[in-house]
């Protein structure tokens, strides 16, 4: 009985081609966008982790410098014999690659770089190696050592022997850093006596970069999901489709004395071999996308995490396996109300297609669509955290979405009582008829017009936030950073009789009290000058609040600090053991994820007074910047440690650019998948309207007009969506850069309005929607007037 019914309802498909590509596709697509979101997760994430594990930053405690300085051999020879079980690092870039100098024998069993490389052989042999990926060897230059590829090394990091490493990078007899083994004897000297001027660094629980980057990823992950549910929609109105064409194939067969039972589990198994073949293709295709899309992800990460990503894609179980899982939920959603459905139908109902085809009542949508947005609401004023920041995003699109509707419903409705004439008044009601077929595929173009709308507009609120940030913070012509503080005394001496003035950055990171537990941040000490009263722009501020500063009556913070550490104006920032001053302003600082404290230079001086400026920054006349690079370069400082203003903002933009290529990507992909949902179900509905379109062309109407009109209704359509995808964009905006960002991030954006870019987005969805509609209404134009007047004689 299970084979007949089988034979049965695979002989609608064989009768419905097309509308089994359209269900196939839709499914694809969604799971590809999904699947290559995770594919580039995934990889990025792999790399964090052979990172971390390079040098076994999570788990080891490190000794360093303080400041960054650097550590001497000997210092590392007396901390060795004092009963310190220690083993040197020295890092440095060779060819645009982080080269990385170990000691094997000394290092702590199990440690990242020992057992990356394997085969010590080569080490105590003497032979000069260097191990890394094959890709990174490829990149480095031509030099007398032996490569040796080792696959589990992080991207762009290249391993070799420390005294290797001092020679390629030309600091013999340096060591950046001290590894500390788990164990040590109980019998060694204290740190402080044997090398007062080291740090001795805690071991910390996973990896930085890891949760530093986990905003990104998720931000992608939601656009993976958005992209999904667009697919969704086209999966749910074919399943929809499908199932209430087979209506009276299903009665038929209960009749003959098939269980409803069996009929229902060959339907769900149908349904799971369809999504697994969708899902299949769709993982295929997000491997694509994900190859597309990934070298931009690692330029985005590196520029603003400083995290390096292979740029090699791996097809890793975790991402594919997701992809097909996705895929089965997916279609067991779209599935499962069309399924309960026909559970619940007589035997004997009627065999007709219903009017209501994908979804009904409009009723039961707006209550829905008011519940979800009043969701939203609530999330945007009670939530917190950014898992419940893009839980109101979801409930906010969606919520919009199937409040799409109802409204058009009332707007058609309106439409109809003001028609005058009998082909107006045929064309609204037609229109209203349709609207069940296409409120997927409209919901679905809805859906990817706000998030075109939400992501440029916060796109490019961003830049122009970014933009004139770095116009007031880079004030200075020339920045130079010197290598130790001698040098540091030579660059201040030339530049006291060659600028205007010189601005030292002084800086030191400390847990600054006044919250519960203290927050880590970045202490500055800014020197009182025209530089930063003329430039630095606050979001709160006391009066005169340079005065104050200037006079050591409080601090600066920025934004990020500001929130995190619930801080108001006046609070009390304890900056130093003993020293607690008011917060006197609070500035944006963009792009920054770490929290900074400023002081005036004479009180961090006061507080810090082992803390020696080594960059600078220095004020002249733009046609005086070639000669002080002259005179500094006189001095010996290099051509990469001195920057101007302009190549600096050159840098910081072009890393924005390649910040938001993947979400700009995404849309895009997003608005042709809503495209192609429209496309596909004018196709659909094609064949299931002659029986409607038959009798006007009989009373007179020709084939051409009825195309014509065709054409028209969806155009219009499309313009109510872009109507409505307007508010629902800038909502979605206002949350990305208002709720999101905070959560994500520590600061948030001012929002700007791009009226242009909204008339041009249009204008691209009214094309994507006529083009869509373009085929559907050629074929017919061109149906034959047989297959018309065949309506008449099947008595449809």
């Amino acid at each position: 009985m299970r084979r007949a019914v089988l034979s049965a309802l695979l002989a609608h498909w064989r009768h419905n081609l097309l509308q089994l590509f359209t269900l196939l596709a839709g499914l694809a697509l969604g799971t590809a966008l999904w699947s290559g979101v995770q594919a580039i997760n995934a990889e990025a994430r792999a790399s964090y982790d052979a990172a971390a594990a390079t040098l076994d930053e999570g788990r080891l405690a490190q000794i360093t410098g303080r400041e960054g300085a650097v550590i001497s051999q000997a210092t590392y020879v007396a901390l060795r014999r004092a009963g310190w079980a220690v083993s040197p690092v020295i890092e440095g870039d060779l060819g645009g690659v982080r080269l990385v100098g170990i000691e094997p024998l000394t290092a702590p069993r199990g440690v990242g770089p020992v057992s990356a490389v394997g085969d010590l052989t080569g080490f105590l042999g003497g032979v000069r190696q260097i191990f890394a990926r094959a890709d990174t060897l490829a990149r480095l230059p031509a030099m007398a050592v032996r490569a040796v590829v080792s696959p589990s090394i992080a991207p762009n990091t290249a391993i070799t022997d420390i005294g290797v490493a001092q020679g390629l990078l030309g600091r013999a007899g340096q060591i950046d850093r001290l590894l500390v083994a788990p164990v040590q004897p109980l019998n060694r000297a204290p740190l402080a006596q044997i090398a007062p001027d080291l740090v001795l660094v805690a071991p910390q629980t996973g990896s930085d970069v890891a949760r530093l980057t986990d905003s990104f990823h998720l931000n992608l992950t939601a656009f993976g999901l958005l992209s999904f549910a667009v697919g969704l929609f086209i999966v749910h109105g074919a399943i929809g489709l499908a199932f209430e064409q087979r209506r009276a194939m299903v009665r038929t067969l209960r009749a003959l004395g098939a269980p409803l039972r069996s009929v229902i589990w060959v339907m769900v198994g149908e349904l799971v071999v369809l999504a697994l073949l969708g899902g299949a293709v769709g993982v295929a295709l997000g491997y694509g996308v994900a190859a597309a899309l990934l070298p931009d992800v690692a330029a985005t990460l590196r520029g603003l995490y400083g995290a390096d990503v292979s740029g090699q894609l791996a097809l890793r179980p975790v991402w594919w396996l997701s992809g097909m899982a996705i895929a089965v939920l997916g279609t067991g959603v779209a599935g499962a109300g069309a399924l309960w459905s026909l559970a619940r139908m007589p035997l004997l109902a009627a065999a007709q297609p219903q009017a209501g085809l994908v979804a009904r009542g409009a009723r039961g949508l707006a209550v829905t669509a008011a519940v979800l947005l009043a969701l939203s609401g609530g999330l945007a004023v009670w939530g917190q955290g950014l898992i419940a920041g893009f839980a109101m995003l979801g409930a906010l699109l969606i919520g919009g979405a199937l409040a799409f509707p109802p409204m058009l419903a009332v707007v058609l409705g309106i439409g109809a009582a003001r028609a005058r004439g009998p082909v107006a008044q045929w064309f609204w009601a037609d229109t209203r008829q349709q609207l069940p077929g296409l409120s997927l595929a409209l919901m679905a173009l809805l859906l990817a017009m706000a998030a075109n709308v939400g992501v440029s507009t916060m796109v490019s609120s961003f830049r122009l936030t970014f933009t004139g940030f770095l116009d007031q913070r880079l004030a200075s012509e020339l920045y130079v950073s010197a290598v130790d503080a001698g040098q540091a005394a030579q660059i201040v001496g030339m530049a006291d009789a060659r600028v205007a003035a010189v601005l030292p950055v002084l800086e030191v990171e400390r847990v600054v009290a006044g919250v519960a537990g203290g927050v880590p941040a970045q202490i500055y000490g800014a020197r009182d000058h025209a530089t930063y009263r003329d430039n630095w722009q606050f979001l709160q501020a006391v009066p005169q609040v340079w005065d104050v500063l200037a006079r050591g009556g409080g601090v600066l913070v920025n934004e990020q600090l500001y929130r995190r550490a619930g801080l108001e104006l006046g609070a009390m920032v304890g900056v130093a053991p003993g020293v607690s001053l008011p917060v006197l302003g609070i500035y944006g600082d963009y792009g920054n994820p770490v929290g900074q404290v400023i002081l005036t230079e004479t009180v961090f001086v006061a507080q810090f007074p082992d803390v020696v400026a080594l960059r600078f920054g220095l004020r002249m006349d733009a046609g005086d910047v070639a000669g002080v690079r002259a005179s500094l370069r006189d001095l010996g400082v290099a051509g990469g440690a001195m920057i101007d203003q302009a190549a600096i903002k050159a840098v910081s933009l072009a890393v924005f650019d390649r910040t938001f290529v993947v979400t700009t990507a995404l849309n895009i992909l997003t608005l042709a998948v809503a495209g192609f949902a429209i496309l596909m179900s004018l196709l659909t509905l094609a064949a299931m309207r002659l029986p409607q379109l038959a009798p006007v062309w009989a009373l007179g109407l020709t084939r051409r007009r009825l195309a014509a009109l065709d054409l028209a209704r969806t155009v219009m359509l499309a313009a109510g969506v872009a109507v409505l995808a307007l508010p629902l964009g800038l909502a979605l905006a206002w949350a990305l850069l208002a709720v999101v960002n905070v959560e994500a991030f520590g600061w948030r954006l001012p929002m700007y309005l791009f009226p242009l870019d909204y008339l041009r987005l249009g204008g691209l969805a009214l094309i994507a929607a006529g083009l869509a509609a373009l085929w559907p209404a050629w074929r017919l134009a061109r149906v034959p007037p047989a297959q018309l007047l065949g309506v008449f004689r099947h008595e449809r």
